[in-house]
Order: structure tokens, then sequence, then C-alpha cells
């Protein structure tokens, strides 16, 4: 029934995603604390939260695309600028080499006490602590593997991200931010234009097994397997929607974490240039999975990479991404205050402290502070590569999933002839994604056939109009 993890801490999470929805949710944690283990105890609980109405409804915060469209800014909706076909590529061959970049850079900090931090300290402080300890600061490379801080401040590197680290790296490792880059790649490659939420569900069924998936996307993973079968061909039930509603919500209170906003680059790719398209792609990938907040991060993010590809301001780029997302949602709020911190702050250290001040009320994987991190951090870089995967990998949180999104940007923006070479050569061009037939692979490889999605994407677009 649980799948992330057990089903008493799942109820404890749901307590605080329904009070974030503003229900009264005062006796919960208690009453599930005094519950046990007894699953058919825990079971009632749920249902009760579940039943709860929200205080303060917000009007401002639709799931479904036409509403978010209705509540959207007014945007340039597509970026119209000419690029040779070498410009392309090597547009393309960056975003996915600032990726790669940017992940190895914060998967061996993916670990509590920098996400959460620890002994009193904040997880940008332990992130500082750890590279100054290895003589490493400010940060100009991969994380190293061995630090001072360890014995100094009892600080541990992510094991999972060990062939990552400075002394180690020579390829790019598997990790989610990768797979669903290369899942966003596949799905544009078999369908095009033409897919939704159910060939989401399809895919990851097919290609991803059950411990590749965190969080919201285990809870829909497994949801979905109650609601489809792989004998025979079946195409999608006429009541999809109905149960869609049901696969991204039931014991799922991470549905407005993270997991949406890593996976639009694959989809963004596609779209370059067109930042309303990307946001399509990102609303049908991300609505199997989130809700609300959890959606617009990925819209967010996806228009934003689809609009660096042909935009170099990074507020301008940033405003474009607000401009696909309601105004008056909380994301929208929060980046607009995150954005004005970048704006008015001149050091790295200065700006990662007031963010993390301003957004740790959230979970360290939600969507709403590590977006806030992302934006600052390129507002923040102005332009430059290396301040910007820095900024946003130091402010700790979800440190290879901001790494990944603000490289993916720059690379798209700068192209990846001016990536500096210190970054591109300890990858040597390989990407080890744990997807078949992407495993090994070059990441050049990928870029070209992400160009190839683009301008077959363009080509079915003329032929529609």
């Amino acid at each position: 029934m649980a799948g992330w993890v057990g089903l008493k801490d799942l109820l404890i999470a749901e307590v605080k995603q329904r009070s974030d929805e503003t229900c009264l949710v005062d006796g919960f944690l208690e009453r599930i604390e005094a519950s046990g283990d007894n699953q058919t105890e825990l079971m009632d609980i749920y249902a009760e939260l579940c039943a709860l109405e929200p205080q303060q409804p917000n009007q401002d915060e639709p799931d479904e695309l036409e509403e978010i469209r209705r509540l959207r800014p007014n945007g340039p909706r597509q970026l119209d600028k000419e690029l040779t076909h070498e410009q392309w590529s090597d547009k393309f061959y960056g975003a996915w080499l600032g990726r790669a970049i940017g992940c190895a850079l914060g998967k061996p900090l993916e670990w509590p006490n920098f996400m959460a931090g620890s002994h009193g300290r904040a997880g940008w402080e332990n992130v500082h602590l750890w590279f100054k300890g290895a003589d490493a600061y400010p940060i100009n490379g991969y994380t190293p593997g061995h630090s001072t801080a360890k014995d100094e401040y009892g600080i541990e590197l992510a094991s999972w991200g060990s062939a990552s680290t400075r002394e180690r790296i020579s390829y790019m490792e598997t990790d989610d931010d990768i797979r669903y880059t290369v899942l966003g790649l596949i799905m544009l490659e078999r369908k095009g234009l033409d897919w939704d939420s159910w060939d989401i569900g399809k895919l990851w069924h097919e290609v991803l097994s059950y411990n590749q998936v965190c969080t919201a996307e285990t809870q829909s993973y497994l949801n979905f397997a109650q609601v489809t079968y792989h004998y025979g061909e079946q195409g999608k039930p006429a009541d999809w929607k109905q149960k869609k509603e049901w696969v991204r919500t039931y014991l799922n209170p991470y549905r407005e974490f993270i997991g949406a906003q890593i996976r639009a680059d694959g989809f963004a790719y596609g779209a370059a240039g067109q930042p309303e398209l990307a946001a399509d792609f990102a609303w049908r990938d991300a609505s199997f999975s989130h809700v609300r907040n959890g959606i617009y991060g990925e819209m967010f993010v996806a228009s934003m990479i689809a609009a660096a590809f042909l935009e170099s301001d990074p507020v301008k780029i940033v405003e474009i991404g607000l401009s696909e997302i309601p105004a008056n949602c909380r994301l929208a709020h929060d980046i607009q205050q995150a954005v004005e911190i970048a704006q008015s702050t001149e050091d790295q250290l200065a700006l990662v402290e007031k963010i993390w001040d301003a957004f740790n009320h959230y979970d360290p994987v939600h969507t709403n502070n590590n977006a806030a991190l992302v934006a600052a951090s390129l507002v923040f870089a102005k332009g430059d590569f290396n301040k910007a995967i820095t900024t946003s990998v130091l402010g700790g949180w979800d440190t290879d999933c901001n790494g990944a999104t603000v490289g993916s940007i720059m690379g798209a923006s700068l192209g990846a002839k001016s990536l500096p070479s210190h970054w591109v050569e300890p990858l040597h061009d390989t990407l080890y994604s744990a997807v078949i037939g992407f495993h090994p692979i070059a990441i050049s490889e990928c870029a070209r056939r992400s160009h190839e999605v683009y301008l077959k994407l363009k080509e079915q677009q003329r032929t529609k109009n």
C-alpha cells in the first residue's frame, strides 16, 4: 500500500501537506503516533485527512492547463531569433552538458546535513564548511571527496555520489535528474507533439524500475499500476481524467515536492525557443504525479529552459518562466521575492543565507524553496556559468537538482563552446543513465537527438498550421 516510506510516515507528511493547504490538522499527529503501526487505524485517519476542507481555498492555484493559462501574466510565448544549424547544435550540447555538470557538482552533497542542516547549522553553512575544509572555496570545481569538516563538524557526503567527487569523476553517473531528461527525449522521439500524462505512466512502467523513483514519483508509479495492465494492448481509458486525480494524490503527500520540476529538461529542449509549448509539455508530464505548485515548478523551469536557447538576460529568462504560471500562486510570489533578494545582494554567502532564511519553512525537497534558489542563482550570477551553478549548490536543499536545473539553463544560453573546460573535460562526454540504450551514451549524442527532435516538432507544427 505504501511506497516511498511506511504508511505511518506517509500520514505524517500528509498532515504537513494538508496544513499547507490551509486545513485544520490539530490533533492528527498525536493520533498517528498513538496508532502504532495499526494499518486499519492509520487508513481511517488518512480518510479523515482527505476529507478535510481548506479554510482558505486558493482560487489562484488550479491544476488544469486552461485555467492556469487564464491566470498567467502576459508573456512572449514564442521567441523569434535566427540561429545557424551549428549554433543550435552548440546550444543543445551546452544544455545537456550544463545539466550534467550541475548535477554532478551537487550529487555528493545530496545528504541530510547539506539539505536540511545539522548541529544547529543551516545546510548552506555545511556546504561552505565542506569546501572550505578541503581548501576548495570559493567553489570552482567538483565536490572534494575529503574535507577536514568531516572530523571537525561531523559532516558526511552522500555515499551514492562518490563517483561524482573531484578525485573520481570521469563520466556523468546515473541520477534521477538525468534519467528524467532521457525519458523526456524518448517521449518526444516516440510521440512528437501527441501524448499526455497517460503516456507518461506507460513510459515509466516500461523504462524505470521501482527503485529508480522517489517520493511523489513512487506513489504515482504504484497508483498507476492499479489502473492499468500490461497484457495485450490497452489504450487510455475514457475515464482517465478521473483516474489521474487518484493516481497523483492517493497516499501521495509529496504532490507539491520538487520531483516534477526536475523532469522538465528533455521536454523543454524539444520546445527550444517556445516557452508556451515547453510549459504545455511540462504540464502534461507534471500532472501525472503532482498538483498546484508541484505542477507550476515544472512549467516554470521548462519555459525558462526553452527561453534560454534564445535569451541571455537571466532576469528576462525568469520573467518568461513566471509568465507561464498563475500570477498569484505561492510559487510566483516566492520567485519574485527571491529575485528581489538576488538583485539587492552582492555577496554569494550573504545571498544563500537570505534565501535560506526566507524559504526554509518548506521541506528541503519542496518545489518552492528550490525554485526560489534556482531563480536567485540565475539573477545573482548575471550570466556567469561558474557563479550560477556554484550558488545553486552552495544554497543547500536539493543540491543536485538545483545545480542541474541552473546548469541546463546556463548551458542552453551560453552554448557548449562557452562552458569552462575544467567543468566539461572530467565528464569525457559520457553518460551512464541506467536507462536501456543510454548506458553508456555520449552526451553529445543525446544533444544531437534533442536537436533532431526539435526539428521534427517544428515540422509537425508547420504541418498542423
